[in-house]
């Protein structure tokens, strides 16, 4: 029988020979596949058909070239790609993002991370991912609709409503859906449920824009619940301050708890005393309609504002006190030194609205110190829930009420929880949502694949 540490070790050195200079591909595929080390034993049929050295490869993944005019006259160029990774139990299902930072290791990571996390919905959704180097921050409306354009003149002949399925991620929003949309749509002259996160006059679902935020929260609060906590009078730290921030804020304001940060790339506001509902009013119109900067929340309400700080710094560095850590911003924002902070903050739990916003020192911080912690695959799945029911909406023809759709996001998010928990405590790890939501997922995929034998 092989030994689970060598076959695991095995397939992590191997990634991290045939994938160089993709950083955070190696690090979640070490953080999912060192949790999958008790599947070795109990399942040797994995071993021998090679799932844990396939399901690390994607099943393609597509680079193209778009071409684009400013405003200016100029010809712009930027890479535009989709990853197309695991398709075992559906569609290619995974966001767009337009951010410089974009680049190959950083889209295989995300589709990685996704083929579990839609696994996990217990939808039929398989796992990828796409975008692009562009950077919309700063374009005009003509020229994001421009590249949008141009980069769905390629991208339309490799997704579908049953082959691939993209969505939106950071600097994809409403507009940009819209355009890639609209653009689809005259060229295949059909209307399909390829895209999710549409306007609800187009195929949209009710609670999508809302729906990872909610889901964040909604799963911190599964995992309090669990332990005799929850939400009332609790003082939350929300980084980032796009979709899944605002909503999460949202979200916190009805449990009763008291989010008191957010942040964009320029710095970080405190308002200790809560960002109500009139304040995230004003902070969705500043980012969504306005797009303007974070300061503008801190000179309108009086509170503190931190240049070039992220809320983790201020945490750290200037004594803030937080019960709840939601990172809502992007991947590695809280490394080991910044969740000693949140340690010394006397924070216990933190359930992740970004995708892999921890390191893997920082994971073992958590861990070490007995956090409630909900990883980003099973915390912030709420969103490629809602666009897996926007699809069923779709297929059927139908809309369903923004009740039903927040009670079927509900569900789906305690599945999740309890999930994680009853697979933890079946693998030896009794408490371990990291396990039990790497675990949770890989077995319904990896079961999947073996079914179809070798392909």
């Amino acid at each position: 029988m092989a030994k689970s540490s060598s076959v695991i070790k095995d397939v992590i050195e191997k990634v991290k020979i045939k994938d160089a200079a993709q950083p955070e591909f190696h690090q979640a595929v070490e953080e999912v596949l060192t949790t999958l080390e008790p599947t070795v034993a109990k399942h040797p049929e994995f071993v021998k058909a090679k799932i844990y050295e396939r399901i690390v490869v994607p099943d393609r993944a597509i680079l193209f070239r778009v071409p684009w005019v400013d405003d200016a006259g100029e010809v712009q160029v930027n890479r535009g790609f989709r990853i197309e990774f695991n398709n075992a139990i559906g569609p290619y299902k995974g966001g767009l993002r337009f951010h410089p930072s974009v680049n190959l290791g950083i889209l295989k990571f995300l589709g990685f991370e996704q083929i579990f996390k839609n696994a996990l919905t217990t939808l039929p959704m398989g796992g990828g991912k796409g975008g692009s180097d562009f950077d919309p921050k700063g374009k005009s409306d003509d020229e994001v609709m421009r590249f949008c354009y141009a980069f769905m003149r390629e991208l339309f002949r490799h997704i579908g409503p049953d082959r691939d399925v993209p969505a939106g991620d950071i600097g994809v929003g409403g507009r940009e859906i819209g355009f890639l949309y609209g653009y689809y749509k005259k060229i295949v002259n059909e209307h399909t449920g390829v895209l999710t996160g549409k306007g609800l006059e187009y195929g949209g679902s009710l609670i999508r824009p809302e729906a990872t935020g909610y889901g964040t929260v909604y799963f911190a609060a599964e995992m309090l619940a669990a332990n005799g906590k929850d939400f009332k009078g609790k003082r939350v730290a929300v980084s980032g301050s796009g979709n899944v921030s605002q909503y999460a804020i949202e979200k916190v304001n009805d449990l009763g708890g008291i989010p008191i940060t957010c942040s964009d790339s320029n710095g970080t506001i405190v308002d200790e005393s809560g960002i109500d509902s009139a304040k995230l009013a004003f902070l969705l119109d500043l980012k969504n309609n306005r797009r303007g900067r974070i300061k503008e929340y801190a000179d309108k309400h009086k509170v503190k504002y931190y240049e070039g700080l992220s809320v983790w710094q201020v945490i750290k560095e200037h004594g803030l006190k937080v019960d709840i850590a939601l990172p809502c911003a992007t991947q590695n924002e809280l490394d080991e030194s910044l969740a000693k902070g949140l340690v010394d903050a006397g924070c216990y739990c933190v359930s992740e609205g970004a995708n892999m916003p921890s390191d893997l020192n920082a994971i073992k911080i958590y861990q070490d110190n007995g956090f409630l912690y909900g990883p980003a695959k099973a915390a912030n799945a709420g969103g490629v829930a809602v666009s897996g029911l926007e699809m069923s909406q779709n297929s059927m023809r139908l809309m369903w009420s923004r009740e039903e759709v927040d009670a079927k996001l509900l569900g789906i998010m305690k599945s999740i929880h309890k999930t994680c928990l009853d697979t933890a405590e079946a693998y030896g790890k009794k408490g371990d949502y990291l396990t039990g939501a790497n675990i949770g997922g890989f077995i319904k995929v990896a079961n999947a694949m073996l079914a179809y034998g070798i392909v």
